[in-house]
């Protein structure tokens, strides 16, 4: 079964959050979400989310896959937390995927994980900060090589079934589709 690590901090994006989780629950991914602390989180909105674990708990787990959610303040405190840092680094060396949406893709690029990749974001938010050889493109999903990226609240099921096809086959990607009455 694939393992998906989704951190929450407190302003994240609960609608790309709960898309994220639900969708891919649905698709039968074991998905772990973890707080950077202790206790429930309190999204952009004010919904209150309960993480899995504490992060500390899961670092040294093995995933398939990390999904960082957007929302301000929410990205900033991610990418503000060394831990998280590690683990995506130590994701990418590992050749496992890492994934980010709207606001978070900036955490991917202070990890220094889009050097010469094609991605997209919320925008704003990374413009005028990728290296050369990088490119920002406006689609609502890009994947480049094992890094994917999406562009906010609006493409956070798009983003899901993106994930769902990278880790499971289109197949999958289409069983959970086809009831969400999307098409």
């Amino acid at each position: 079964m694939a393992r998906v690590l989704i951190p929450l901090a407190d302003g994240c994006e609960e609608l790309e959050a709960v898309t994220l989780i639900d969708l891919l629950r649905r698709a039968g991914v074991e998905v772990i979400t973890a707080g950077l602390g202790e206790g429930p989180i309190r999204a952009s909105r004010g919904v209150m989310l309960v993480p899995d674990h504490p992060l500390d708990e899961v670092l040294d787990d093995d995933f398939d896959m990390i999904v960082l959610p957007g929302g301000l303040p929410g990205a900033d405190h991610l990418d503000a937390d060394p831990r998280i840092h590690a683990v995506l680094r130590r994701m990418a060396e590992q050749d496992k995927y890492t994934a980010a949406i709207c606001a978070a893709p900036k955490v991917l690029l202070n990890a220094g994980l889009l050097d010469g990749r094609r991605v997209t974001a919320y925008p704003g938010v990374i413009e005028g900060r990728l290296s050369a050889g990088s490119q920002l493109v406006d689609d609502a999903v890009v994947t480049d090589g094992r890094v994917v990226t999406s562009r906010g609240p609006g493409t956070a099921m798009d983003f899901a079934l993106t994930l769902i096809e990278r880790l499971l086959g289109v197949d999958k990607r289409q069983e959970v589709e086809k009831p969400l009455l999307r098409i």
